[in-house]
C-alpha cells in the first residue's frame, strides 16, 4: 500500500478550528449559458435543463449528505440551493453569503463572448487576469480573497460539517487553487461544469481534493459549454461564393 493515504489520514484527525469540508457547487444552466452571453449580477433564471441538472446533481449528493447549504444571492444561484434542499429531504438551512456571488464585470455584462473577444481592454485582461481588474473593478485576487474568507468563515462556524456553497464558476475555481496551493495564473485550467460539485475537505492548513467538476452525466465535461466559432470559418463565412 502507498504511504501517502497515511500522511493524509493523520492530518485530516487532527484537530483544528478550521476543519470540514467544502463542497463546491456551480448553479445550473440558465438560457445565458447557452448564449455564451457574460451574467455577472444579473438576476438571470435557470432555464430547463439547469434545473434538470440540479435535480440530477441532487439525487447524486444524497450519498455525501451535506449539513448545511450556503448559497450565493443571485438567482441562479438561489434557485439551485433551493432544488437541491428539496432534493436532500427539504429539512436542510439554506443561507445566503454575498462573498461567493458571481465576478462583478461590469459593462461586458450581457455581452455575447463572439463580441467580448473584440474587446481591446478583454484581450488585455484575458493575457493577465492577476493583474488586470475587469470593467466592474475586480482582479482575480480579489475575487478568491472574498471566496476564501467566506468559505473559511462558514467552516469555523460549523466545525467538521460539510457544507454545500452553490456560487459560480470562477469563484470556485479560485477557492480550489486556494486550498490546492496552485498558482492562482493557472486557474481556468479547472473545468467547473453548471451544476457539477467539487470537494475539498480541509483540517488546518491542509487540504485533500475529495473530486473535481463531479458530475451525474460526466460526458457532460466533454462538451463545449456553449457554441464557439473558429475565427477561420467565420472568415470562410463571409468570402463570396463562386458560381
Amino acid at each position: 500500500m502507498a504511504l501517502g493515504p497515511f500522511y493524509v489520514a493523520q492530518k485530516l484527525i487532527e484537530d483544528h478550528d478550521l476543519s470540514g469540508a467544502a463542497m463546491l457547487m456551480r448553479h445550473g444552466e440558465t438560457d445565458w449559458n447557452r448564449e455564451g452571453r457574460v451574467m455577472g449580477r444579473n438576476p438571470v433564471p435557470l432555464n430547463d435543463r439547469g434545473r434538470s441538472q440540479v435535480e440530477a446533481a441532487a439525487r447524486f449528493a444524497q450519498t455525501i449528505r451535506p449539513d448545511l447549504i450556503v448559497t450565493s444571492p443571485l438567482v441562479r444561484a438561489r434557485q439551485s440551493a433551493e432544488i437541491m434542499a428539496a432534493g436532500l429531504g427539504g429539512n436542510i438551512t439554506v443561507l445566503e453569503e454575498p462573498d461567493i456571488a458571481e465576478v462583478l464585470y461590469g459593462r461586458w455584462e450581457g455581452i455575447v463572448y463572439h463580441d467580448l473577444i473584440q474587446d481591446p481592454y478583454y484581450v488585455e485582461y484575458r493575457k493577465s487576469p492577476i493583474e488586470h481588474p475587469t470593467p466592474g473593478g475586480e482582479t482575480i485576487p480579489q475575487v478568491q480573497e472574498r471566496g476564501v474568507a467566506a468559505v473559511t468563515r462558514i467552516l469555523r462556524a460549523n466545525h467538521g460539517k460539510r457544507v454545500l456553497f452553490v456560487s459560480h464558476g470562477d469563484i470556485i475555481r479560485t477557492v480550489l487553487c486556494h486550498f490546492l496551493r496552485m498558482e492562482l495564473a493557472h486557474f481556468h485550467r479547472l473545468r467547473i461544469d453548471n451544476a457539477s460539485i467539487s470537494t475539498v475537505q480541509i483540517s488546518g492548513r491542509f487540504a485533500e481534493l475529495k473530486f473535481l467538476n463531479l458530475l451525474p452525466n460526466p460526458g457532460q465535461a466533454f462538451v463545449a459549454p456553449f457554441e464557439i466559432k473558429h475565427p477561420s470559418a467565420e472568415a470562410d463565412a463571409k468570402e463570396p461564393q463562386q458560381a
